[in-house]
């Protein structure tokens, strides 16, 4: 049995939000989200992505209707959070960090309740194509606490499709999780977007954002930073590593004619590395300048920025100040 998932809106954004604000009261009042616009792509695999503090569970708790925003405009899977909240409610699926589970009911009868709580009938309940879809079909009457800690995992996925929601937003769901596991998480997560789930990820592991995300939004202090797809925003890194293997010793000072290139490069035993904007210049004309400086170049090797590259220069290192 396969699970069947409402059909996009015309518009084909998943999630809308235009001049989001939420404010917490208090003696100091906070600030939480700073007039946010973003869509969200149907069918997507979408990156939320930013340092603690930056507003991102607070944007997912008010688009399911936990916190109530101060200002602005949101819709999920087109309906309106204020006209139609219980229907944007329905239009989206949590998955917590944390491991709620009672650990004295089966998979089964686990997914039975939740689906019960969202008062789905059970002529219309689908618990078994659902365990089905996350891996979970064998261990479907084996007590919660029996189950490892992956199938732990993916039984929170389950239990956040009871009412087939078209939207899955999964908040840091490999924490504390090892590799292997995390492997077979992410396995999983993209056999529900192919069959038609718009996933949205927040995760501090940037290497499973990069490798699964087709669009990601940074978010700092309440404020969208930027909202690319993921080869766009990796191509605009303002940075690239250039290592040069060389015959002989390097000149220290190096030469006027690669200080002048704009690079930073630094000299060592093996060899010269050079880090350049590859917006303003190419790797060709920074060898072209080490051999007129009279450096014979023996062996070249580039490093392309990774993901976490892009995120620290755009949010500045947390460690640094």
């Amino acid at each position: 049995m396969s699970l069947s998932f409402v059909r996009p809106p015309e518009n084909g954004i998943a999630i809308s939000a235009r001049d989001l604000q939420k404010t917490y009261d208090g003696k100091v009042p906070k600030t939480a989200l700073h007039g946010m616009s973003l869509d969200i792509p149907a069918g997507s695999i979408f990156g939320l992505l930013g340092p603690n503090g930056a507003g991102k569970s607070t944007f997912i708790n008010i688009l399911a209707g936990t916190v109530i925003k101060t200002g602005g405009q949101a819709c999920v899977w087109g309906a309106d959070i204020d006209d139609n909240p219980r229907q944007a409610r329905a239009n989206i699926g949590i998955v917590p960090q944390e491991l709620n589970i009672d650990a004295y009911f089966t998979p089964r009868e686990t997914l039975e309740m939740q689906a019960g709580l969202f008062g789905v009938p059970p002529s219309e309940r689908r618990s078994d194509a659902i365990l089905e879809m996350v891996g979970l079909a064998d261990q479907a009457h084996t007590y919660a606490r029996r189950l490892s800690g992956g199938m732990r995992r993916r039984l929170l996925v389950a239990k956040a499709m009871v009412h087939a929601p078209p939207i899955l937003v999964l908040d840091e769901p490999t924490a504390g999780v090892d590799v292997a596991l995390r492997q077979q998480l992410w396995d999983n997560v993209k056999g529900l977007n192919a069959a038609g789930v718009t996933i949205i990820l927040t995760t501090h592991y940037l290497e499973e954002a990069e490798a699964l995300c087709d669009r990601i939004a940074i978010l700092n202090h309440g404020k969208l930073i930027t909202n690319k797809p993921t080869p766009e925003l990796m191509a605009s890194a303002s940075r690239k590593d250039l290592h040069l293997g060389v015959r002989g010793t390097v000149p220290n000072p190096l030469p006027d004619t690669l200080l002048a290139l704009g690079a930073q490069s630094s000299a060592d035993r093996n060899g010269l590395m050079i880090r350049f904007d590859p917006h303003r210049i190419n790797a060709a004309e920074i060898i072209a300048a080490v051999n007129d400086a009279g450096i014979a170049v023996t062996d070249v090797t580039t490093a392309e920025p990774d993901l976490e590259d892009v995120f620290l220069e755009m949010i500045g290192d947390p460690a640094g100040g």
